[in-house]
């Protein structure tokens, strides 16, 4: 299923580039930020602002990158096994470790995974993407019909928050678009990659004008909730607008997605750095940063904090300290069962784990192999490229 004017996805070589682990790392950054601040958007217009800017692009940033690595071909039975063991099992484990936590904190829990608990979404939004992106590329126009399940998604009302059914189908279209960028070779043919001093001024300018929209007009977007719309949670009428034309929204917001998401790639440091492995990692931050945050998501102690030229940089720091943290070899070592299982006992044919000699992160990252083409058994995670 791959455009005649492009390569295969198997015909190309399969090299790093430094570009994507940043942009991974970077993105997972942003996840971690976006939490951490919201707490004190209800005090501090400038808080809400960064909250707004960064909430219009880092999920969608994220989509893309996933269906960058992602193929549209139909999928081996082990691909079919790594659906169940890299989204549906850590799904199933950290679902049940909200529910404990729930429990043991606020003596009450009401386990049902059919409602994905805090950032646990994004995974079942991955698995929908997997299983659907066959079938749409299977399509006339591929691109188009990913937009309008979007846009028509949100005239629904029954299409909510269950199994994250709305927020899947508003971020489909970028996923789609990942994967239509790598498969017409869009980003090789025309050098996308390339930076240039043009582009990185017009990023700059993107984001400035941008927070200065977000910070000018904080209190028409807290009116309208405009946070509500950019988490893509809900239908038209539950955000707050019923008429006819509310599609016209989603598609204001997602077009702001891709010109925000372009100019985050243009700032995305191309070669390699210190950190730059880290984006190798992104799951264990994402699954992990929740359950740091917890204690000052409850406890208040980020409310009414001030002043705000103080706590706001000190929890921009304490975000990128804790994405540092939480892809750290200690704590990947420690809590890999959790994070990368390998339930082979669920399989009729139990080498179907077995013999997996690479591991997925669902964003697609890829682990180095060791010399002579070994993946060392401890670095087995989010080696595919998305398969």
């Amino acid at each position: 299923m791959t455009h005649p004017e492009a390569g295969t996805t198997a015909a190309r070589p399969k090299r790093r580039v430094p570009f994507w682990d940043n942009a991974r790392f970077a993105c997972i950054v942003l996840v971690v930020l976006g939490h951490a601040v919201q707490r004190l958007t209800y005090d501090s217009d400038i808080a809400m602002a960064m909250y707004l800017v960064i909430y219009a692009f880092h999920m969608p940033a994220f989509a893309i990158i996933s269906g960058y690595f992602s193929k549209s071909d139909p999928p081996s039975r082990r691909q079919m096994a790594r659906i169940l063991t890299d989204i549906v099992a850590p799904y199933v484990i950290f679902e049940g470790l909200w529910t404990l936590t729930k429990f043991l904190v606020e003596g009450h829990a009401n386990p049902n995974p059919t409602q994905p608990s805090w950032t646990l979404w994004f995974l079942l939004a991955l698995g929908i993407f997997r299983l659907v992106l066959p079938y749409l590329a299977l399509l006339r126009w591929p691109l188009l019909w990913a937009f309008a399940i979007s846009i028509a998604a949100g005239y629904l009302s029954n299409i909510d928050s269950t199994l994250s059914l709305s927020r899947t189908f508003g971020f489909l279209p970028l996923f789609v678009l990942g994967w239509w960028l790598r498969d017409r070779d869009i980003v090789e043919r025309f050098h996308l990659l390339r930076r240039s001093v043009w582009s990185v001024v017009a990023a700059v300018a993107t984001f400035t004008v941008a927070g200065w929209a977000a910070w000018a007009f904080v209190d028409t977007w807290r009116e309208v909730d405009l946070a509500r719309w950019l988490s893509y949670d809900a239908s038209y009428a539950d955000a707050g607008t019923a008429e006819w034309w509310a599609g016209g929204i989603r598609i204001a917001l997602l077009l702001l997605a891709l010109v925000l998401t372009a100019a985050f790639f243009a700032l995305v440091p191309r070669g390699e750095h210190g950190w730059t492995r880290f984006g190798q990692y992104t799951m264990y931050v994402y699954l992990l940063h929740s359950f740091v945050l917890y204690p000052f998501r409850e406890s208040g102690i980020l409310r009414d904090a001030e002043p705000t030229w103080l706590w706001l940089p000190l929890v921009v720091v304490s975000s990128l300290g804790i994405a540092l943290g939480l892809a750290s070899r200690p704590v990947r070592r420690l809590l890999r069962p959790l994070v990368e299982p390998r339930p082979a006992w669920i399989f009729a044919d139990r080498g179907l784990a077995a013999r997996e000699g690479r591991r997925n992160d669902p964003t697609g990252s890829r682990r180095p192999r060791e010399p002579g083409g070994v993946i060392p058994r401890n670095n087995r995670a989010d080696a595919a490229d998305g398969s």
